[in-house]
């Protein structure tokens, strides 16, 4: 009987270490493909109109700042609408994305 759950903690584990390990390097390559993604963007925007790049990036830039404000500024029991709903999800998404890729595109190759 000891044999028998001993395998079975032993198999556990190791399905448990396949599985993180599978994640890990699902997770990586969703990160490299992504940083890929944003970088053929700014490539062909900056290659379309250089001066469209730097106006949208100033307007994106705006629109993040907005959002940062509305989220970290605005008390939680008022509810947002309109543009301050917007740009709080923009902001939030925006912060998301930059942390997955903070943490898993710097251990791609890719760069």
């Amino acid at each position: 009987m000891g044999v028998r759950r001993a395998a079975k903690g032993v198999g556990r584990f190791v399905t448990e270490a396949v599985g993180e390990v599978v994640g890990e390097a699902l997770l990586s390559l969703l990160a490299c493909v992504l940083l890929g993604c944003l970088g053929l963007v700014a490539y062909l925007s900056w290659s379309f109109s250089p001066r469209f790049t730097l106006a949208g990036a100033g307007l994106l830039g705006l629109l993040l700042a907005h959002g940062a404000w509305r989220t970290f500024r605005t008390p939680e029991k008022a509810r947002r609408r309109g543009l301050a709903a917007v740009s709080a999800t923009g902001f939030t998404l925006t912060a998301a994305t930059a942390l997955f890729l903070f943490f898993y595109a710097t251990g791609c190759d890719c760069l």
